[in-house]
Order: structure tokens, then C-alpha cells, then sequence
């Protein structure tokens, strides 16, 4: 690898602390790095190119954003956990520079992750503005600041399904199923699966189940509101939508990878301990 960039949360001193640490023991390996907090997705999109390696400190926040910077690229990355879960962090704080040699030196592998591509039209505007996104965690269509149910007609593969009364619906890949989707009480699924889930927060006398849909299928939701929804990508993306809006949510073809050096059938194993925060 020759060069490699680090991002990390501006809100941990202790992110940024060993950001700069890590950048100075790739300096001094011959390595050429660059840092920059992973809140500033624009300079870090700028710094990309020639990029072989991001490395995120942080936490899974952290690692989400990381991967909203590199898409539509393959870049793989590090993550290194210092926030509370670590879903999907590889290493602790202590390990980093332990563990960065070999991982240099090719001695790990890459975890490929799916990731969900939503399109959306946020009213129902006769020329409507469109936007992209790409996501790795879940796109969440619901309501805004005011408490009150929206109504989502759902259809897959141009096929209906219903519509939702509900604070909203989760769409959620693999690697999502352990965050909000479990929550609203999702199932979870194993993180290299193709398949995603679709299901409703809080819904009132209607469907209230989720579905795990294969990678091939569409999603689309019609909102219907009196009143200012939002769509939601990975938790810190929000989007105004008004009634009339149209999502569409499908697997992409770009994938996240992850560089790892941990075994790769520690998923079981580690689960519960997670989920529960030891």
C-alpha cells in the first residue's frame, strides 16, 4: 500500500489523537497518509485518489460515514472501534499499531458487505428533483417533527403489498439488521447475506411484519402526508419529502469492503456479546 487515508470523529479527542498517531507511524513506515475528520465527506472525497486504504476511528457512526465517502469506489476499510458497539470495527484502540504491519502486509482479507441504492423524488412536483443515495446501514422513510402517522402504499417488483399507517418503514441490508431495523424488531441476518428486510415502525391497523426480500428485488413507497416526512440513510442523512414523494430502494451494485485480520467465522461468536455491550 502507498498511500492511505484516515478519517475519524471530531467529537472523540481521543479519535483524533490517535488519528494523528497512526499517521505518523505510516509516515514514518514510507507510507504516505493523509487525515481528515469524517465529517467533512467533501475533502475527504478529494483526497481519495491513489487512496488504497481509509482507516476510520470512531465507531460505527464513524464507519458509516467512511463508507458514504468512498462509494462509488472499492476502497477498503480499517475500522478501528472507540465508540460503544463496533459492529463493524475490526480493531480496539490498543491494537492498531500492533495489528497495522501485517494487515500491510497482505495478511488479512476483505469482508464484502451490500449495500442498498435509493432513489427519491421528495414531492410530487410536476418536473420532481431527483436524488441518489447509497447505503450500507438502512434507508428509513417516516415521519418529521410532528407526531403523526404517514401512509405508505408499498410495492414490490411492481406488485402491491400494502399500505403502511405507521411512524415510517426501515429498509435495511445485512449489515443493518443489528442496528435500527433490530430495534423495531427485525430479524437479524448474517452480515455477507444478499437479502434485505422491509419493515414498519410502530404501525397502527396495518401490516405489521417484516419481510426478507431477495437481493433482485425493488421496493417502492408513495408516501402520502398532510404534513413533512423524511428520508433517512444511515442514520445522518436526512432528506425533507412532502406528500407525493416516491422512494425506490433496490440492492446496488457497489459493495462496502472491509479490511479484516480477525477469523471470518467470528460473527456467532461475537454477536451476543455485542449486542449486549461487554
Amino acid at each position: 500500500m502507498k498511500r492511505i487515508g484516515i478519517l475519524y470523529n471530531p467529537l472523540i479527542d481521543a479519535a483524533r489523537t490517535l488519528a494523528k498517531e497512526v499517521e505518523e507511524f505510516l509516515s514514518s513506515s514510507g507510507i504516505s497518509a493523509w487525515l481528515c475528520s469524517a465529517r467533512e465527506e467533501g475533502e475527504a472525497r478529494s483526497e481519495l485518489e491513489g487512496t488504497d486504504l481509509i482507516i476510520s476511528i470512531g465507531g460505527d457512526g464513524t464507519i458509516l460515514r467512511s463508507s458514504q465517502v468512498v462509494v462509488p469506489n472499492s476502497i477498503p476499510i480499517l475500522g478501528v472501534n472507540l465508540g460503544k458497539l463496533g459492529f463493524m470495527t475490526e480493531l480496539g484502540p490498543d491494537e492498531v499499531l500492533e495489528k497495522l504491519p501485517a494487515l500491510l502486509d497482505g495478511k488479512g482479507w476483505v469482508d464484502e458487505r451490500a449495500m442498498l441504492e435509493a432513489e427519491v423524488f421528495p414531492c410530487a412536483d410536476e418536473h420532481p428533483s431527483r436524488h441518489l443515495f447509497y447505503a450500507l446501514n438502512d434507508v428509513v422513510v417516516g415521519r418529521g417533527a410532528i407526531a403523526r402517522l404517514v401512509y405508505l402504499e408499498a410495492t414490490i417488483d411492481n406488485e402491491p403489498l400494502t399500505t403502511y399507517r405507521a411512524d415510517g418503514v426501515i429498509v435495511a441490508t445485512a449489515t443493518g439488521s443489528t442496528g435500527y431495523s433490530l430495534a423495531a424488531g427485525g430479524p437479524v441476518l448474517h452480515p455477507q447475506a444478499k437479502e434485505f428486510l422491509l419493515l414498519p415502525l410502530l404501525p397502527h391497523l396495518s401490516s405489521s411484519y417484516t419481510l426478507v426480500l431477495p437481493s433482485q428485488a425493488v421496493v417502492r413507497l408513495h408516501l402520502s402526508t398532510t404534513h413533512e416526512a423524511v428520508v433517512t440513510v444511515d442514520g445522518h442523512i436526512n432528506l425533507p419529502i412532502s406528500n407525493g414523494a416516491l422512494i425506490t430502494v433496490k440492492s446496488s451494485s457497489k459493495l462496502a469492503r472491509f479490511l479484516r485480520i480477525r477469523r471470518r467465522d467470528s460473527f456467532y461468536s461475537s454477536l451476543e456479546q455485542r449486542l449486549k455491550g461487554r
